[in-house]
């Protein structure tokens, strides 16, 4: 009888600690499969609940669009002897008179105009023709000019012209580029993937480099491995073009039973849902409810209403896709969901978790189990 009365107020003890234990709110990750899913709009919640199959994959398969645009493309080489503000020209003058030429002193016949710099609006100034404008012309163009205005003045005058590149032919490149620094634009580097080669490619990871160019005030960017993957779809450059080389800057936030929690940027142009479980560790097989794996995004109307197969909604929507990692197609479910910038990746913990840990808290607590029982019996 006494035994059974002990075994009885102990019983009694350990049940109403274990009821107290559970109802105090043990430590966890995050909330459990129930509580996202009870904040379904289904139950009144303000979120959509989506179950990802091959459906919803092809409608959120939207990755960034970079390309230049048309007035990029379009814009043919500068020719490699195109005069450009900023160069250096050198006339040299032959005339046929030789007692009293133009130009030069008495018995002199060649005259020599050395390092005629082309000024910011495009100009130079030459002896006896004034202003010509030099800027966008060849140098046989700007020759053809110069001996038409010399003609007038002096008998049958033999001009040649010679460019130097100058500082006004040339682009900036800064950022993560092998060398940053002020390139001139020549023959060999008219191209921008030709400008980025002379300037040692990037120092950065290839696959998340982006190049961007800005010219005037217009702005292009383009995936550096776009760009070496096709030709076609590199650019001519212009004087004073500014080439910025920086790393893709999306990432997205891994909470839960995975293997680290943390904001973790993307590693390559796309990364699908098993490949950002796999950049943080992979599940914590300890804890991770594999049917369990959510995914939260504001969407665009425009997919949301393709998602859910409405054409009512307006204004970005809370979507949580759910992928089923126990499901005979859910790794290539989960392979084929591309994740996005702002992404949060969250795993739940399996159901037995939250027990396990209610069964650590009460065996940690045995001493005052047995205080109570003893005290129950008098002893």
């Amino acid at each position: 009888m006494k035994i059974s009365t002990v075994k009885g107020a102990k019983g009694l003890a350990l049940a109403m600690l274990v009821v107290a234990v559970g109802s105090c709110g043990l430590p966890r990750s995050g909330p459990t499969k129930n509580e996202i899913f009870q904040g379904s709009v289904l139950k009144k919640g303000d979120a959509f609940i989506v179950a990802v199959n091959p459906r919803v994959n092809r409608a959120t398969a939207v990755v960034p669009a970079l390309g230049f645009s048309s007035s990029f493309r379009n814009a043919g080489l500068v020719g490699s002897d195109t005069i450009a503000p900023g160069d250096i020209v050198t006339l040299t003058v032959f005339e046929n008179v030789k007692d009293d030429p133009l130009l030069g002193a008495p018995g002199q016949r060649v005259s020599v105009l050395d390092q005629i710099q082309v000024d910011g609006s495009g100009y130079i100034f030459v002896p006896y023709v004034g202003r010509v404008k030099a800027a966008g012309q060849s140098p046989e163009s700007l020759r053809k000019i110069i001996t038409s205005k010399l003609d007038t003045q002096t008998p049958d005058p033999q001009v040649s012209v010679q460019r130097a590149p100058g500082d006004g032919a040339t682009v900036t490149i800064s950022g993560s580029a092998g060398t940053q620094g002020v390139f001139l634009i020549e023959r060999p580097t008219r191209t921008l993937a030709a400008m980025l080669a002379r300037a040692g490619g990037v120092s950065i990871d290839p696959s998340v480099a982006i190049i961007r160019v800005t010219r005037g005030s217009q702005t292009g960017q383009i995936w550096l491995q776009d760009l070496y993957a096709n030709p076609s779809l590199d650019i001519a450059l212009r004087p004073g073009d500014q080439i910025v080389i920086e790393g893709d800057q999306r990432s997205f936030v891994a909470l839960g039973a995975t293997g680290a929690q943390s904001r973790v940027p993307f590693e390559t142009q796309t990364l699908s849902a098993i490949e950002a479980i796999a950049q943080v560790g992979g599940l914590n097989t300890s804890i991770a409810d594999p049917t369990g794996v959510f995914i939260f995004r504001n969407e665009p109307a425009e997919i949301a209403n393709v998602v859910l197969g409405r054409s009512d909604l307006i204004g970005d929507q809370r979507m949580v896709y759910v992928l089923d990692l126990t499901q005979p197609t859910g790794l290539f479910e989960a392979r084929d969901f591309l994740v996005r910038d702002g992404d949060t990746v969250y795993v739940t913990e399996a159901p037995f978790v939250q027990w396990q840990k209610t069964i650590s808290a009460v065996t940690g607590t045995v001493g005052s189990v047995n205080g109570l029982a003893s005290t129950a019996t008098g002893k």
